[in-house]
C-alpha cells in the first residue's frame, strides 16, 4: 500500500511539477519568537521545550553548511537533487525584512534550492515580508508560507499560552492568498481539553477560509515544559495511537482532493520525549493511517459497488413490470 494512492502527499506534488523527486531541507536560522523574547510573552507555548529551543543554546551553522549536511542525507536516502529550504525553527518572519531576505537570498543561492517554506506564526507575517515572498514567487522560486494556527479555538489557544487566536490568523491567510502566496496551516491533534469534534470544526475553518496545504501533527509531551507538568500531574493525557490515526484519517477524508498534504504525523527525539511512545514511530504511524485508509475506501467501494447491483435488480424489475 502506497499512502499517495490515499492522499495528495507533497512529495507527489512536487514530483508531477517538476518531473523528479524534490524535498525539504530543515534549517535554524537563529531567528527567535515573540512569544519567548517579551514582545508578546515569556516561556512560549506549553508544549514548546525551553531548553532545546533556547536561543543562548543554538549555534546554528551557516545555512550553506546546513543545506550541505540535508542534501547528503536525502541523496543517499533517495537521490533527490532538488531541494526546498525549510525555514523551521522558531519564527522564521519574526526580523526585519532586510535580515529576512539575506537570510533567505542565502538559501536561494545554492543551485539545487528551488524554493521556499517559511514557518511563521499567524501573528509575524506583515505586508513587507508577504510582498518580498510575492518577489521570489515572481522569479520563479517554489514558495510556501507555513503558518502554525494549531487550533481554530481561541480557548485552546490561551490555555497553550500561544499569544494569538483565530483572528490573526484569518488576517494573515486571507492576505497571503490574495497575494498568490501557497498557504500551508498546521493542526495540532490532542491539545488539552480537544476532542475529534474540536479537530474537525478547526478543519472545517481552515477549509472555509481556504488553503492550499496541511500539516497534522499529535501533541507529545516533551521534557522541560509546562505540558510535561500537567502530565505529570494527571492533568493531560494524550492521545492513543489509533485516536490519533481515525481523526487524521477522519480530517483526511473531509479534505478537498486538491489540498496538499505536507505531513500527516510528527516525531519527537527519544532524549526529550516522555509521552506519547508512540510518537517515537512514524513509519509505523504513517503506515497505520495508510491502512486505515485503503480499509475504508474498500468498505466505500463495497458498498458502491452493492448500490449499483440493487440498482441493477430495481432497474430490471420495473423492466419487468408492464402495466394494464
Amino acid at each position: 500500500m502506497n499512502l499517495a494512492q490515499y492522499v495528495n502527499t507533497f512529495g507527489q506534488a512536487m514530483l508531477a511539477r517538476y518531473g523528479e523527486r524534490v524535498h525539504k531541507i530543515a534549517i535554524d536560522a537563529g531567528l527567535t519568537c515573540p512569544n519567548r523574547d517579551g514582545t508578546i510573552g515569556r516561556g512560549g507555548c506549553t508544549f514548546c521545550n525551553n531548553v532545546s529551543f533556547s536561543p543562548n543554546g543554538r549555534r546554528p551553522n551557516q545555512i550553506a553548511d546546513q543545506i550541505e549536511a540535508g542534501r547528503q542525507v536525502i541523496r543517499k536516502r533517495t537521490g533527490a537533487k532538488k531541494y526546498i529550504a525549510y525555514f523551521q525553527a522558531y519564527t522564521n518572519t519574526y526580523a526585519d525584512v532586510r535580515e529576512l531576505t539575506r537570510l533567505y537570498d542565502e538559501a536561494l543561492r545554492e543551485p539545487d534550492v528551488i524554493g521556499l517554506d517559511i514557518g511563521t506564526r499567524p501573528d509575524c507575517v506583515p505586508d513587507d515580508v508577504l510582498d518580498l515572498l510575492v518577489d521570489y514567487q515572481q522569479q520563479g522560486y517554489e514558495v510556501w508560507l507555513d503558518l502554525g494556527l494549531q487550533s481554530a479555538f481561541d480557548a485552546t489557544l490561551k490555555h497553550v499560552n500561544r499569544g494569538h487566536g483565530f483572528a490573526e490568523y484569518k488576517e494573515a491567510t486571507l492576505k497571503a492568498r490574495s497575494r498568490g502566496i501557497k498557504v500551508c496551516t498546521h493542526l495540532i491533534l490532542g491539545l488539552p481539553g480537544e476532542s475529534t469534534e474540536h479537530h474537525i470544526t478547526s478543519l472545517e475553518r481552515v477549509l472555509d477560509l481556504g488553503v492550499d496545504g496541511l500539516k497534522f501533527h499529535p501533541l507529545h509531551v516533551v521534557k522541560g515544559t509546562q505540558l510535561a507538568n500537567e502530565w505529570r500531574r494527571g492533568e493531560y493525557q494524550p492521545l492513543t495511537m489509533d485516536e490519533y490515526v481515525l481523526d487524521v484519517v477522519e480530517l483526511i477524508n473531509r479534505t478537498p482532493d486538491e489540498v496538499i498534504f505536507h505531513r500527516l504525523t510528527g516525531t519527537a527525539s527519544s532524549n526529550v520525549l516522555l509521552a506519547p511512545q508512540w510518537c517515537s514511530k512514524k513509519w509505523q504511524v504513517l503506515n497505520s493511517i495508510t491502512t486505515e485508509l485503503a480499509k475504508q475506501a474498500k468498505h466505500v467501494k463495497h458498498i458502491a459497488s452493492n448500490k449499483d447491483e440493487s440498482s441493477d435488480l430495481l432497474l430490471a424489475a420495473d423492466l419487468a413490470f408492464v402495466p394494464v
